[in-house]
């Protein structure tokens, strides 16, 4: 078991990112006591798509090629339809993905962010949600999709939008505190 506040979370993201699905998590997981660190592809700023429009900027503490999955409990992926869709193009980011599934740490993602999950081949036979217009990309990897606020499968979290952000972030810090999730390989 890990206690929030002795628990280490990183966020992977590059511009493009839903400008709430990486601040309310960031700053609530902060707020509960996690360490939460965000990486970007060259460690630089990522700049936000706010609902119709881009955002602000969120800073870096890193780059993703830095990131180590030993120095982390979890990690969150957000969405944004320009986010994950560069991400998955990224080796360095889906292998990141892929080694956090295979430690059995907890990984998180919601709306598009589950396009990493399919691009690091982890949802075979896992119950998932995400945003209504990538379920069938889900689907067609082979998970078992649900449409609901929050779907866990063995420590990977998934949420279909910003609306269900107060629930995704519970659920981070409740899988964060029953500690590593022994799964099978996807």
């Amino acid at each position: 078991m890990t206690d929030i506040t002795d628990a280490k979370i990183l966020i992977i993201s590059t511009d493009g990112f839903e400008k709430s699905e990486l601040e309310v998590p960031r700053d609530k997981l902060r707020e509960a006591g996690a360490t939460v660190h965000v990486a970007s592809p060259d460690g630089e700023p990522i700049r936000s798509w706010d609902q119709t429009d881009w955002g602000p900027e969120a800073d870096a503490d890193l780059k993703i090629s830095d990131a180590r999955v030993d120095d982390y409990h979890a990690i969150v992926l957000p969405g944004g339809q320009v986010n994950p869709d560069i991400l998955r193009t990224k080796p360095e980011a889906v292998q990141l993905v892929k080694d956090f599934t295979a430690a059995g740490k907890i990984v998180a993602a919601i709306c598009h962010g589950p396009w990493m999950l399919i691009e690091a081949d982890v949802v075979r036979d896992r119950e998932m949600t995400s945003y209504p217009s990538i379920r069938t990309d889900l689907k067609n990897a082979g998970a078992n999709v649900v449409d609901r606020e929050v779907a866990t499968d063995q420590g990977i979290i998934t949420s279909r939008n910003p609306d269900d952000l107060d629930a995704f972030v519970a659920k981070i810090i409740e899988e964060v505190r029953e500690g590593k999730h022994p799964r099978k390989a996807a």
